[in-house]
């Protein structure tokens, strides 16, 4: 391979990795602080109210992914102005999904939260959080779209400034609301929610002075483009879906064999296993402009070069953070301020869990590299496999036969089974090459 393919993984790959890296942060801190400052209890709430928060950005990334795919495409064919259709038909469609999200969270964060199962000394605390949360969905719609359009317009690196930026923002502010002006877990939200406003008007300067090649203007309406963008997109939206429905059938088998000790513990362990998949995520979406622009310039040996390096670059960061977690794991569950029993419970049940992060790295570049290249069918079915139906019948039924002692270990074993079929499906898709369309 040249050295531009090499200085490509870096220019795109390392800054996305950072960002995503980043990004997961707001809620690692949040819980850092929420654990100091509002207690154990108050973990637990944020964990059960995390499924609403992680529907909202799949649905962020069904019109961002979608889009930034196919500009991705066009711009590798020279198409421009195909391009920009995609950027602004995206931007609106995220606009309008944001709405109407908002107005659910704002309006009816309690029956919501009586939907996810928070009730008793949870439902009140999970109900403040998700009403100020709901406040900023709209610019942290904004905020999602345009850093991954300006990422795929040759500015990686603005993406990374505006998510550094923002989350020292929302250190900050998670500090200022729950310390020296305690507002508790609403403080924690507005925290949040503000620095995503911080970073959105950081990334607006790329498009605002036309750094690139998108811009902003009144697209002429396009049924069909909207159709494709979700098509296109809908392989990583319900990949998003993995997280909270993961979590919510967690939280069930939890309550039901543990009780609240374990319901805490995997909070601790969900801010960790946050942290860990932002530095697969990263990497895919680094990769995807790549991925996309040499399938759109049909240049092959770039493509399956980008799609090596980029199994490789999981590989290897899913077995450093096993190791990280092995020696380190106490020191990283001891930030969370949780009780001495619940630290306990969680340091002994994170390699059992974690161990899994391997088997999933590979599963989400391999559904990255399918969606890139215009293999939405191959990747749709692997990611509604690992995100609704395997994982749920393998975390509700294997605890049911054999006990709660196998309820860590389940994460794991969903992700191998989707693997086989993930590596099935890749093979029959090119078994007589690949095909440009």
């Amino acid at each position: 391979m040249s050295d531009q393919y090499n200085k490509n993984i870096v220019k795109y790959v390392v800054p996305t990795m950072l960002s995503s890296v980043c990004f997961f942060l707001f809620t690692i801190v949040d819980g850092v602080f929420i654990g100091h400052g509002v207690g154990t209890n108050g973990l637990g709430a944020i964990n059960l109210v995390m499924p609403f928060v992680m529907v909202v950005n799949a649905v962020f990334m069904l019109t961002t992914i979608g889009g930034v795919t196919i500009a991705a495409i066009r711009l590798g064919r020279g198409d421009k102005n195909g391009a920009n259709q995609a950027f602004m038909h995206s931007v609106l469609g995220s606009v309008a999904a944001a709405l109407i999200l908002c107005v659910a969270g704002v309006f009816f964060a309690d029956p919501i939260c009586t939907l996810l199962g928070a009730s008793g000394t949870f439902h009140e605390m999970a109900a403040e959080y998700l009403f100020w949360y709901s406040l900023f969905i709209i610019p942290s719609a904004l905020n999602t779209v345009l850093m991954g359009f300006c990422r795929n317009d040759g500015s990686p690196v603005l993406v990374s400034v505006a998510t550094i930026i923002s989350t020292a923002c929302n250190i900050f502010g998670d500090w200022l609301l729950i310390f020296p002006i305690p507002m508790g877990l609403k403080g924690a939200a507005a925290a949040t929610g503000v620095s995503q406003v911080v970073s959105l008007f950081i990334v607006l300067t790329h498009f605002v002075m036309r750094k690139g090649d998108l811009y902003f203007h009144m697209p002429k309406f396009d049924g069909a483009l909207f159709k494709k963008i979700a098509v296109r997109g809908l392989p990583e939206s319900i990949s998003q879906l993995a997280t909270p429905v993961m979590t919510l059938c967690m939280n069930m088998v939890l309550v039901q064999h543990i009780g609240d000790i374990g319901v805490n513990a995997f909070s601790i362990i969900s801010y960790v296993a946050s942290f860990s998949i932002a530095v697969f995520l990263g990497s895919s979406e680094g990769l995807q402009p790549l991925f996309g622009q040499s399938y759109g310039a049909k240049q092959e040996k770039e493509l399956k070069g980008y799609f090596h390096a980029g199994l490789l670059i999981n590989f290897i960061g899913s077995l450093f953070i096993n190791v990280l977690l092995l020696f380190a794991g106490k020191w990283i569950c001891a930030l969370f301020g949780a009780d001495q029993d619940t630290l306990e419970f969680a340091v002994k049940a994170m390699p059992m869990f974690a161990w899994g992060f391997v088997v999933m790295s590979l599963n989400v570049m391999i559904s990255a590299y399918l969606y890139s290249t215009k293999r939405s069918k191959q990747a749709v079915i692997i990611n509604v496999l690992r995100s609704l139906v395997v994982n749920s019948i393998v975390i509700l039924l294997l605890p049911a036969m054999f006990g709660g002692s196998i309820i860590w270990f389940t994460f794991g074993i969903y992700e191998g089974l989707v693997l086989v079929v993930s590596v099935v499906l890749l093979r029959n898709s090119e078994k007589n090459g690949i095909v440009y369309q």
